[in-house]
């Protein structure tokens, strides 16, 4: 019988025992055949596999998102079923430039509040030339609790 051990497959892949064994649970990964002793041995597929995972996460896919992607490519009646991948991937592009959009807002906050030279989050707050957003936010917790949103705006 031939094949790759764990720890080569792991290293092959640049992941640790801990995340193969994990994804093996997860059933990201096919269960891997096993010597007479009960040794676990994997196809260079499954390094290729982890490699896939990893880059999808890098992606900002997270794990049941791959199990999904992974899921559509398999091979049904000789046909590959991976067209949800366009959809899946026009949908993280736009949950990530929606993303970058905010990051670009934190950072143009933190520019200001590093141009207005503020020191302190309290007393920060508590001025009106604070360009950090707590400062709406810290006058709309002086209404009331029971007050509405629209009050609050």
């Amino acid at each position: 019988m031939s094949g790759l051990r764990s720890g080569q497959v792991a290293a092959a892949a640049g992941v640790n025992l801990q995340t193969l064994r994990y994804y093996e649970r997860r059933g990201l990964l096919a269960e891997p055949a096993r010597t007479l002793g009960g040794h676990r041995l994997y196809t260079q597929q499954t390094v290729t596999v982890l490699r896939v995972i990893k880059a999808a996460q890098r992606l900002g896919f997270t794990l049941d998102e791959v199990a999904e992607l992974l899921e559509a490519g398999r091979h049904r009646d000789g046909r590959r079923t991976d067209a949800g991948l366009q959809a899946r991937a026009a949908d993280k592009l736009t949950e990530v430039e929606a993303k970058i959009v905010d990051l670009q807002v934190i950072a143009g906050t933190l520019r200001a509040a590093l141009d207005a030279g503020c020191d302190d989050l309290v007393t920060c707050a508590g001025s009106s030339c604070c360009p950090l957003p707590f400062v709406d936010l810290a006058h709309r917790a002086d209404l009331p609790e029971g007050a509405s949103d629209a009050e609050r705006r």
